[in-house]
């Protein structure tokens, strides 16, 4: 019997794999430990994004190599994109590592760890097809009431800057019947929230089905009962439909809450990202949304910095956060990866200037947010409990459907023996840029 401690990087969607690799090793007889100190084996699951993603993954790498003098640990395992893409190198600078599968070989991860345990050092790394369904294990580090659902893996979009294609694969669906078959199972065991995730969540069921099929899902997933919300992550905006749009306004379950995200609103800088649609398609687009979908909140994230981006360009993405007002926005800048097209475009920019227009953009934002949640004192909003507030006896903190888990803001509510995954009823007392404070007025505890 080995202790298996598996720490994941990056994104929801890695943290999924993660959650079926523990569901694959418990199978196997594995058993689990929270402490890295005590852990025979040590998983790493990597992220490979972006620049910093790939710092923070080679320093709990070099951070596990520790334990294998000062700890319990036999084995280290690396997973995930880092894995994938960089297999050769990583094994050269980390001769400490004892076994390494990449995005494609989470099915195998019982296996590699006991070739590892054996000293073989397996280093498996092949092109991207594994996709997870209902009938695979799956352990939850989430919450109980809450948990992500991933709908698809890879992506076709082939954005310029983006070098997810290379390490996940092309897109590919599951079937609804699947994903519904694993909702019925979530909900079964105590979950609330379902978030559906993918790298393309609105491009779902195109792959199989040769149309579109998010509305059929959500519409599946909403006669679930013990579900209460259904959250969509993740939704590239020129995917999207009336039918899917007629969906999530006419399902109550469905949250009113849409994370879209666009990178940029400059039809030049656009172009160049090889992202489909126009400045012109995304304020469309989202009048759209906003005019059929009454209280939608909207979240998208932008990329400042990218080749070719002037002052002017960049004055194009502000002026048009200011327009559009988003209720949630994040804002990274641009990292040249290794492959992609933008990496080896004329015009890029320096590390200085990125950061500062990153701050510019946050700080508009940040006034945008505070406005926005400012207009929300006196409403009445559902909030899930996540639990209780250290410092306060009758202080809780939870999140409304329009507030995305990790992510976004949290509420801080006023209230009586409430406990994780209770939804009530707060009526908004006081606002901030991005978190809340109410009082419950009806405590429900469904």
């Amino acid at each position: 019997m080995f202790n298996v401690k598996i720490i994941s990087l990056g994104c929801a969607k890695n943290l999924v794999d993660s959650e079926v690799m523990s569901g694959l090793l418990n199978e196997s007889g594995y058993s689990f430990t929270e402490d890295d100190q005590d852990a025979d084996v040590l998983v790493i699951n990597t992220c490979g994004f972006i620049d910093a993603a790939k710092e923070e993954s080679i320093g709990a790498i070099v951070e596990a190599t520790r334990y294998k003098k000062e700890g319990a640990c036999k084995a280290l395992v690396v997973t995930g994109c880092l894995a994938q893409r960089y297999k050769d190198e990583i094994l050269a600078e980390i001769p400490e590592i004892d076994g390494i599968i990449g995005t494609g070989e989470v099915s195998r991860i019982a296996e590699v760890i006991r070739e590892a345990l054996q000293g073989k050092k397996p280093a498996i790394v092949t092109l991207p097809s594994y996709l997870y369904d209902h009938n695979t294990p799956r352990i939850l580090s989430t919450p109980k009431y809450s948990a992500y659902i991933k709908v698809a893996e890879g992506c076709n979009n082939r954005c310029a800057y983006c070098a997810i294609p290379l390490i996940r694969g092309e897109y590919r669906s599951r079937p609804v019947e699947s994903v519904v078959t694993e909702a019925v199972r979530l909900a079964g065991q105590g979950v609330r929230e379902i978030n559906l995730i993918a790298q393309d969540t609105t491009r779902y069921g195109l792959d199989i089905y040769g149309e579109y099929k998010l509305p059929i899902l959500l519409r599946s997933l909403a006669e679930i009962d013990e579900l209460s919300w259904i959250r969509i992550l993740y939704a590239y905006p020129t995917h999207f439909t009336d039918e899917l749009i007629d969906v999530i306004a006419g399902e109550d379950k469905v949250c009113k809450y849409l994370d879209i995200p666009l990178q940029h609103a400059d039809d030049d800088i656009l172009l160049a990202m090889h992202r489909q649609g126009s400045r012109r398609d995304i304020l469309k687009l989202v009048e759209d949304l906003r005019k059929k979908i009454p209280g939608l909140a909207l979240r998208t994230s932008l990329i400042v910095g990218f080749p070719g981006e002037t002052e002017d360009k960049f004055r194009t993405l502000a002026n048009f956060i200011r327009d559009v007002q988003f209720d949630k926005v994040g804002v990274f800048t641009y990292s040249p990866e290794e492959g992609t097209p933008a990496a080896k475009m004329p015009g890029q920019i320096s590390d200085e200037i990125k950061e500062g227009r990153k701050d510019r953009l946050m700080r508009i934002q940040q006034d945008i947010s505070l406005a926005r949640n400012n207009a929300k004192i006196g409403s009445i909003i559902s909030v899930l409990i996540e639990g209780k507030e250290a410092s306060e006896n009758e202080i809780y903190v939870g999140r409304s459907e329009f507030d995305a888990p990790e992510v976004d803001g949290v509420i801080f509510v006023n209230g009586r023996a409430l406990a994780p995954g209770d939804i009530v009823q707060v009526r908004v007392t006081h606002a901030y840029e991005y978190d809340l404070i109410g009082e419950v007025i009806h405590e429900s505890g469904q």
